[in-house]
C-alpha cells in the first residue's frame, strides 16, 4: 500500500536494524527517504537496496550527537514531511556500574541526538506546513528493567520529549508520537550474545526471547509496520502517545 507517495522522510540511524527496516518500508510505500547515518557505508548499502527495488533514497553522513553535524545535514534538506528519530545506542549496567563517561556517551546520542533533530528539523517542517514526528523510545521508558540504568534514563527522556513536542505543536500542524519496543531481534542482539555468552548462545537466545510473554522477540519489520501506520495520513488523529510493541511485556508480565 503506497500511502506515503510524494512524502519525504528523514530517518536517523537507517543503516541497520530497526532503522533499516523502517527505511525499506517507507521507501516501499512510495516515500523519498533521506537517511542520516554515522556510518555512510552502511547507509549507502541500504540506499542501494532501495534503488534496486525501484524506490528512492539517499544517505547523508551525520553524527546526531554533534550539533554542527546535524545542522549541516538538515541544511541540505529543503523540506520533509516525516521525521523518525531512530538512532540510538545501548548500555548495560546498574547506576554503580555506569561511569560518568558511560552516561555522557548514552546521553549524547539517545537524548541530545533526538533534541538536535527536533531543534533543527522542526523549523523546516513548520515552514512547509507541518508533518509528523516519530521517536523511538522503549519499554524501558515505562518500566524498570534490570541493569539498564543509563539506557532507561535516555529512553525516559525520549518519551518526555515526545509529549512536549506533541503539546507545543498540536495547533501548528505537527503530530508527534513514540514507539516503545521490547526486545527486537537485530544484529545487535546476536552480537551481544556472541560477545558475552559464546558458550551459551542458544540458551541465552531462548532466555531473551522468553522475556516477552508471546515467547519470542519482535522483528524490525513489525516495528517498521507500526511506524508506517503512525507516520501515514491514516493516523491523522493520533498524537502525543506512546505505542507499545512489546509482545505483552508491559501488561502481561
Amino acid at each position: 500500500m503506497k500511502n506515503l507517495t510524494d512524502k519525504q522522510a528523514v530517518i536517523t540511524g537507517g543503516g541497520s536494524g530497526i532503522g533499516r527496516a523502517i527505511v525499506r518500508r517507507f521507501a516501499g510505500a512510495g516515500a523519498f527517504v533521506t537517511i542520516l547515518e554515522s556510518s555512510e557505508e552502511a547507509g549507502k548499502g541500504v540506499v542501494g537496496e532501495i534503488e534496486r527495488a525501484g524506490g528512492k533514497a539517499r544517505v547523508i553522513g551525520c553524527d546526531v550527537s554533534n550539533t554542527e553535524s546535524v545542522r549541516q545535514a538538515f541544511a541540505s534538506i529543503e523540506r520533509f514531511d516525516i521525521l523518525v528519530n531512530n538512532a540510538g545506542i545501548a548500555h548495560i549496567g546498574t547506576v554503580e556500574q555506569t561511569t560518568p563517561e558511560d552516561l555522557d556517551r548514552v546521553y549524547s546520542v539517545n537524548v541530545k541526538g533526538v533534541y538536535h533533530c527536533l531543534h533543527i528539523g522542526i523549523p523546516i517542517m513548520l515552514a512547509n506546513g507541518g508533518g509528523v514526528i516519530l521517536n523511538l523510545a522503549s519499554i524501558a521508558s515505562k518500566i524498570g528493567i534490570q541493569d539498564r540504568f543509563a539506557y532507561s534514563m535516555s529512553k525516559g527522556a525520549v518519551f518526555s520529549m515526545t509529549l512536549s513536542v506533541a503539546r507545543d505543536y498540536v495547533e501548528k500542524g505537527i503530530r508527534c508520537n513514540c514507539l516503545c519496543p521490547a526486545r527486537i531481534h537485530t544484529p545487535f542482539v546476536d552480537g551481544f550474545i556472541e560477545k558475552n555468552y559464546p558458550d551459551k548462545k542458544e540458551e541465552m537466545f531462548k532466555k531473551l526471547s522468553a522475556y516477552q510473554p508471546l515467547g519470542r522477540m519482535g522483528t524490525p519489520q513489525e516495528v517498521a509496520a507500526l511506524a508506517h501506520f503512525l507516520c501515514s495520513d491514516e493516523a491523522s488523529f493520533l498524537t502525543g502517545s506512546a505505542y507499545d510493541i512489546d509482545g505483552g511485556v508491559i501488561h502481561l508480565r
